[in-house]
């Protein structure tokens, strides 16, 4: 016997929040991609855009990920694993990383 299903927008609020996410990473990234190179050097343009691509490739994941729950959820399946939240922190602290080099590297 499976549980009832709950009606609600969980899945959609979930999905909603993932794109907000991917969608900051990546702007962070673009942004460092303009700020950075006066201070580190040219290549934190390379690290910047391959940070949008990573971004990209989270959002497709992350599209992926909520079909996947959308069809375990309704039908009481086994709900995805944690593999895109860890890859999601690991781009926010590369991300912090250089955002804290930035400050150490810059003049005061």
């Amino acid at each position: 016997m499976t549980a009832p299903v709950d009606p609600g927008l969980q899945p959609e609020r979930t999905a909603l929040s993932w794109r907000r996410t991917l969608l900051a990473l990546a702007v962070g990234a673009l942004v460092s991609v303009r700020v950075l190179p006066d201070v580190l050097g040219p290549w934190t343009i390379g690290t910047g855009l391959a940070g949008v691509a990573v971004a990209i490739g989270l959002w497709l994941a992350a599209a992926r990920r909520a079909r996947a729950a959308s069809a375990a959820f309704g039908s009481g399946g086994v709900m995805p694993g944690g593999l895109l939240l860890a890859a999601t922190a690991v781009l926010t602290a590369a991300g912090a990383a250089l955002g804290l080099l930035y400050l150490a590297a810059s003049p005061r």
